[in-house]
């Protein structure tokens, strides 16, 4: 019996140990070098906002940038806040965001080697199509004033996470004159912070019957999982211009530099502008290859 015993054993842990030899060198785990994956030659990472990576945007360049420079592309997406953190941590290797000020600052403290503007759309409030609060025909400063002096006319929805997209929303809430922003955060349960992306964001805002500010793009990629129609859609503080800015303590400088090269260059610029145009019969994102949108 104790001979049988050790026989079966001696099978299973001979089948076990082939089964596990196997597993270990299977054709997909070993085509990469592991020389190559501590490389940091052979990888690039990029931290981009939400609203690029929603839309699906990185999902169409990110293939088309490997094939063309050899390299793995590593896409972290953040809000702007977020991804200009990395930025300054020395985590990424270039960082794709909406938030000129920002942008701005963080060449001027020495983290990125420049702005490039590659890409603008615009935002808009958007809210139910009945329009609780009789904002439509409004500029966006006075409908922004008009919900917190009438909180029962509505609901807003904010993104509250220190994205570009709520950057811009305290700008408008800025020049509405609410300058101090804790006299928003504190004004009512109509004001609502989703502390998300701006996928989620819209999605809570249609299922509360709210308003939030979104960028065009991200609004027409889930448009058809919403109950929310564009309400205010003009007016110049509305613009929204996404730059690409290489890092200056990047470890791998050149493939960076390479990236920012093929964000404007003219294939690519064609790309993005018909990017979602099939789909959704308009474009999500206008290129602008290096030149800055004024309105």
């Amino acid at each position: 019996m104790l001979r049988k015993t050790t026989y079966l054993f001696l099978v299973v842990f001979t089948v076990l140990g082939l089964l596990l030899a196997g597993l270990g060198c299977s054709e997909d785990e070993t085509s990469a070098d592991p020389a190559d994956l501590a490389d940091p030659q052979a990888r690039l990472r990029v931290a981009t906002t939400t609203s690029l990576y929603d839309t699906g945007l990185w999902a169409r360049l990110e293939p088309k940038f490997e094939d063309e420079y050899d390299v793995e592309l590593d896409v972290l997406y953040a809000g702007t806040g977020i991804a200009i953190e990395y930025g300054q941590r020395g985590d990424v290797d270039v960082i794709t965001v909406h938030s000129k000020a920002r942008e701005e600052q963080f060449v001027a403290d020495g983290y990125g080697v420049e702005r490039i503007p590659f890409a603008y759309n615009y935002f808009l409030i958007v809210g139910p199509e009945d329009d609780p609060a009789d904002i439509a025909d409004m500029s966006p400063e006075e409908a922004l004033a008009s919900l917190f002096e009438n909180p029962g006319s509505g609901k807003f929805v904010s993104r509250g996470d220190n994205s570009g997209t709520h950057s811009k929303e305290k700008a408008i809430w800025a020049a509405a004159g609410y300058t101090d922003y804790n006299e928003i955060l504190n004004a009512g349960d109509w004001y609502v912070e989703a502390g998300s992306g701006m996928g989620p964001t819209l999605l809570k805002a249609s299922e509360l019957d709210a308003y939030t500010l979104t960028d065009m793009g991200t609004f027409l990629a889930y448009q058809g999982d919403l109950d929310l129609v564009p309400i205010v859609d003009s007016g110049s503080i509305l613009l929204n211009v996404y730059s690409v800015m290489v890092c200056k303590e990047s470890a791998n400088l050149e493939m960076a530099t390479n990236l920012a090269n093929f964000l404007t260059s003219d294939e690519v610029q064609d790309l993005i502008g018909d990017y979602g145009v099939k789909q959704y019969g308009e474009q999500l994102f206008v290129p602008c290859a290096g030149n800055e949108p004024t309105s």
